[in-house]
């Protein structure tokens, strides 16, 4: 793990204390960064069955023995259709006192205030990977209970991680999730695809991969810097009877490039529907 940035000190916003119920892919990429911009790591337990060690003055337990202790912030980090199980044994120890902040995929506030009904304000966060080096997403939305104070230390928290987007409409979260949480994934399945439509024409394997790989990332950095639009940017490098303009024609027919990415996002919302549905299932 990278030493700790000096300057991530200065956020005043840490919680007292840190609950992590579970510590997967990305719970861990969350944590890893907070420790990183400066999250006293005595201030974070992580409860795990396996018992596995996290970060060095983390603390791991294997069970929950106390209640939770008031001003905690519960990160609720466990796959969605383990909610049945793990909420009938967690909820009795989380009071009024405790914040619920979860990544549960396609489980709304509303599924999770009956599963915990004596927490105090909950919080929905989609996060996806880049968070790990402050390049993610964080998508928010919050419950009835969660006051001001409680959002803005949990948007301090994620700013740390990168954009922060909070939606007013619950509803939408399984959109916003399709598109910046599932996103990276897309963007890494295209990333291949490059690759491998450049080995197909001749290159060698290795090097089309890494041309790809470049290529995309450089794309990324300038888009975000350029002040203008994807689309327009597209268009300025693709003259009239150019090579990229025959490629961007084949992208841009009726069935190409905008209707295969609808229907990916499509798929992947509507799976949050059925996750949803599963995490709803006692006992699954």
């Amino acid at each position: 793990m990278a030493k700790p940035d000096p300057a991530g000190a200065a956020l005043s916003r840490w919680p007292d204390k840190l609950l992590l119920i579970g510590c997967g892919n990305m719970a861990g990429a969350m944590l890893a960064r907070w420790l990183e911009k400066g999250l006293p790591a005595e201030r974070v337990t992580v409860l795990r069955p396996s018992g596995a060690p996290v970060a060095p003055g983390v603390r791991v337990v294997t069970a929950l023995t106390e209640p939770v202790a008031p001003g905690t912030l519960v990160l609720l980090g466990f796959k969605p259709q383990q909610l049945g199980q793990v909420a009938p044994g967690l909820a009795p120890l989380v009071g009024e006192g405790a914040t619920l902040l979860s990544i549960l995929a396609g489980v709304p506030v509303a599924q999770l205030r009956a599963a915990f009904p004596g927490a105090g304000a909950i919080v929905r966060c989609m996060p996806n990977l880049p968070v790990r080096i402050g390049k993610g997403v964080s998508i928010l939305a919050a419950g009835s209970c969660a006051d001001e104070a409680t959002c803005a230390q949990i948007e301090a928290l994620c700013t740390s991680l990168g954009l922060v987007e909070w939606l007013a409409d619950e509803a939408l979260f399984n959109a916003a999730t399709a598109l910046s949480g599932c996103g990276p994934a897309f963007v890494y399945r295209f990333i291949d695809a490059l690759g491998e439509a450049g080995a197909a024409l001749g290159l060698d394997p290795a090097a089309a991969a890494r041309m790809a790989l470049a290529t995309v990332e450089g794309a990324a950095v300038s888009a975000g810097a350029s002040g203008v639009t994807p689309g327009a940017m597209a268009d300025a490098v693709a003259s009239k009877g150019g090579m990229t303009r025959e490629g961007l024609d084949v992208l841009d027919r009726p069935d190409g490039l905008a209707a295969l990415v609808g229907e990916t996002l499509r798929a992947a919302r509507d799976r949050g529907v059925a996750l949803a549905a599963l995490a709803a299932k006692p006992g699954a």
